[in-house]
């Protein structure tokens, strides 16, 4: 594949062209109108631009002086003209770049929080790094786009102005130009291209490897540290890192013999042009002003006709970056859910209550027996607790009810999302405020002052509020609070929301059995019916049902 393969202008046109019949289509449309007015001008200006240069250069060889000052006059009114033309344009050109990164991210994003595709597409290794896809890849993708495509209609508008100019003044040169600029094109993607793109492709991903290695340490620092497990984390980082490094080498070798031939072939457009015209000159057939004009002209026509020579490295970069947005952009357009078609798939419908019909659940590649041919009701005001040895399924039952995991038979019935509330032992502390932490899911809830600091009194957080400056005070919440006053404030979310079914994966796990024992008073008190996954006796009282996992598929269901 290269460059110009034309799957890979199939994909870009996937990811590009729905933006353009957007809602936006017609500002779009506009600036781009725009923007190609602007070119159109300065392609005029700079023939015109070459004109006088030609003209002045002329006027002094002859000792014109009004010659002389006329041409220069003429040149800075030109200059007036061109400094707000091509100010203007850098404008329009980035203001249509991120309006279309603005849409484009929006819709990348829309896709990506749309049933849950962020959680399958983060446990699917055959996607790396769906955040940076995001975050940088269209970036990029947004800007080259524009970049290339202004690059090739100015190309095009350049090697039209410029032609007439340079034919008038030797025809030779256009021969010679057009067999100069063929021979470039032909050598760079043959010799150049697919190497080049392969490289570049894997660089993209070996630095997004390693970047996500550096995230993983910096956000589990705290248990790293605990384990000593510097050296191992140390060698895992080094090695993604070398990888870097190695792919990096054989990338600059390739290129450093791309950069010979570029920099020989634009550097002989200096002497070429010259040598050609020279007999003309000499023999006063061509004023010394028209064949600095031909020189002029001619580089500017070999620009514009080896324009792929000149960006062939930022192209192959670019056509890496638009395969790895491809990619993403397919896997997002999978169903919803990404569940597949066939056998050994949960059947999940919405109802009243929680029920497992005849369920039998497997580890998401369906190699292992969980839990096998279960069946249950946990009515409401009836909780269930949940106990096993590590590895019967615990948390993986808790994942099937709440739809993550579907690899089995049978089918579940959950009721509506806001019904059921899930815990897991590890809270999740949005970034912002106190106040959005105790109104999350639903941040945009109206809820005042007093009834919030009710909240923290009921699950033991009394001082929380004035400790940290209230509860508008923004915090690293997960750094400054405990894990036990992580686990309360998840509390505190609960008795807000005032679920009919509370889901507990441990979430008590830091608690004493006092405080554990009025969290769950409180749970009941609002009318929430828990299903808890828990070791600890003290809770066993607040489940009508305990359903004991006993490994291989096995379990026993007994009534407390």
């Amino acid at each position: 594949m290269n460059v110009l393969d034309r799957h890979l202008v199939r994909r870009f046109w996937a990811i590009a062209w729905p933006y353009w019949h957007s809602d936006e289509k017609w500002k779009a449309w506009l600036l781009l109108v725009l923007i190609l007015l602007l070119l159109l001008g300065q392609a005029r200006v700079a023939v015109l631009l070459n004109e006088q240069t030609g003209e002045f250069t002329s006027a002094l060889a002859a000792r014109q002086e009004e010659r002389f000052w006329t041409a220069i006059r003429y040149c800075l009114g030109l200059l007036v003209v061109a400094v707000p033309m091509y100010a203007c344009y850098y404008f329009a050109r980035d203001k249509l770049g991120i309006h279309w990164r603005r849409w484009l991210t929006n819709r990348f994003l829309d896709s990506y929080f749309s049933q849950r595709q962020y959680y399958e597409l983060n446990a699917n290794t055959g996607i790396d790094n769906p955040d940076q896809r995001i975050a940088e890849d269209i970036n990029t993708f947004t800007q080259r786009s524009l970049y290339y495509l202004l690059v090739l209609v100015g190309a095009a508008m350049q090697l039209v102005a410029f032609s007439a100019q340079l034919w008038s003044i030797s025809r030779v040169l256009v021969y010679f130009l057009v067999v100069y600029a063929i021979f470039g094109t032909t050598i760079t993607l043959v010799v150049f291209g697919r190497p080049l793109l392969g490289l570049n492709f894997m660089q993209l991903k070996r630095e997004a490897d390693f970047r996500f290695g550096m995230v993983r340490i910096r956000e589990n620092a705290e248990p790293i540290a605990f384990y000593r497990g510097e050296d191992q984390e140390s060698r895992q980082v080094r090695s993604r890192f070398a990888a870097v490094f190695d792919n990096y080498n054989r990338l600059i070798r390739s290129q450093l013999f791309l950069n010979l031939f570029q920099y020989s072939y634009s550097l002989l457009t200096i002497v070429l042009p010259s040598a050609i015209i020279a007999s003309d000159v000499l023999s006063g057939e061509l004023e010394v002003g028209k064949a600095v004009q031909a020189g002029g002209a001619f580089a500017a026509i070999l620009t514009a006709i080896s324009v792929i020579v000149e960006n062939f490295e930022g192209l192959s970069r670019f056509a890496a970056g638009i395969e790895r947005l491809n990619t993403f952009s397919l896997v997002l357009a999978a169903p919803p859910g990404h569940r597949p078609h066939g056998k050994n798939l949960i059947e999940s419908v919405e109802g009243a209550t929680i029920a497992l019909e005849n369920v039998t659940l497997l580890t998401p590649g369906g190699e292992r027996i969980l839990i096998k041919d279960i069946s249950l009701a946990i009515e409401a005001g009836r909780g269930l607790m949940i106990f096993g040895e590590s590895g019967t399924g615990k948390s993986s039952l808790l994942r099937a009810i709440a739809g993550l995991w579907y690899r089995g038979s049978g089918r579940i019935v959950r009721p509506p999302a806001g019904d059921i509330l899930f815990l897991p032992q590890q809270p999740y502390m949005i970034l912002g405020s106190l106040r959005s932490q105790l109104l999350y899911p639903n941040t945009a809830r109206e809820v005042d002052d007093a009834e919030l600091l009710n909240l923290l009194e009921r699950v033991r957080l009394p001082d929380v509020a004035e400790r940290f400056g209230g509860l508008d005070a923004e915090r690293d919440w997960e750094k400054v609070l405990s894990i036990g006053e992580q686990q309360r404030l998840a509390f505190a979310r609960v008795l807000l929301s005032k679920p009919r079914y509370v889901v507990l994966d441990e979430a008590t796990s830091a608690l004493d059995p006092a405080n554990e024992g009025r969290l769950y008073t409180e749970l009941v008190a609002v009318g929430a019916t828990p299903v808890s996954v828990s070791h600890h006796e003290a809770i066993r009282g607040f489940h009508a049902e305990v359903l004991e996992l006993t490994g291989e598929g096995g379990w026993r269901l007994n009534r407390t």
